[in-house]
């Protein structure tokens, strides 16, 4: 059965006082069962973080890293870095990374490998935009951004990765892909991984999907057969909001 995931993207938000009292609230909700829910915090509070989910169902992932080991890189996170502090897990390639700082396929092929040295779990993001969806492309480009980066690693290396499908039209914009929709593109992901590789690793990889999901269409998104969790951006921000989407599963 593969596992159900909710990963809380909070972005450039929350300042110290504010990261403390999310967390403090999410661990007051009691129960997650077995969905696992990850939180990623800004750099400079993951440490922070790490400390006050001790003993709890949160797991602390990093937004972010570079794809080298060490090195002149200003402003730049490493993997040992992350691994130092206690984090296991990194998202990669989010649209974000790619729209505004220029992560490509190679670069993020990279950082893939860069995490997977490091024994880093990887939630890793690709989506189409708006005019490849009404172009009719968005099969293409997703197919592009997954086989460029992933495709050359070993079968299992997959037990290290989460897929995240974020279509770039409905991150932020209150546009939503309909479940119908998630579900054709998640489908469509999931049988590529299994003509790469077999039929048993594309059933034991967890997709997630990420495009303004929130409390009131969680559940319907998430009753889809091949839509295994939610990666969350603005609704992560509420402790009630982010609580209402883990228990949708």
């Amino acid at each position: 059965m593969r596992t159900k995931i909710v990963a809380g993207n909070w972005k450039m938000n929350n300042e110290k006082t504010e990261t403390s009292s999310l967390i403090y609230a999410l661990n007051s909700q009691g129960d997650f069962g077995s969905t696992r829910v990850i939180i990623a915090p800004s750099y400079v509070h993951l440490a922070q973080a790490v400390s006050l989910t001790v003993d709890t169902e949160i797991e602390v992932a990093a937004q972010n890293m570079h794809e080298a080991t060490s090195g002149a890189y200003t402003g730049e996170v490493s993997p040992a870095m992350l691994s130092s502090i206690g984090i296991q897990t990194v998202i990669l390639g989010h649209s974000e990374r790619r729209a505004y700082f220029g992560e490509n396929d190679a670069t993020l092929a990279k950082k893939v490998t860069n995490a997977l040295d490091h024994d880093m779990d990887v939630i890793f993001c690709f989506g189409e935009e708006l005019e490849d969806r009404k172009s009719g492309n968005h099969f293409e480009v997703v197919k592009s951004q997954i086989s460029n980066t992933l495709f050359e690693l070993k079968s299992a290396a997959w037990s290290k990765i989460v897929l995240a499908y974020e279509p770039v039209w409905a991150i932020g914009t209150g546009e939503t892909a309909s479940p119908e929709q998630a579900q054709e593109m998640h489908a469509f992901i999931r049988n590529l991984v299994q003509e790469q590789y077999n039929g048993s690793l594309a059933n034991q990889v967890s997709i997630l999907y990420g495009g303004s999901v929130k409390p009131g269409n969680a559940q319907e998104i998430f009753s889809k057969q091949d839509v295994d969790g939610g990666l969350i951006g603005g609704a992560a921000l509420s402790a009630a909001d982010f609580t209402t989407i883990i228990k949708s599963i």
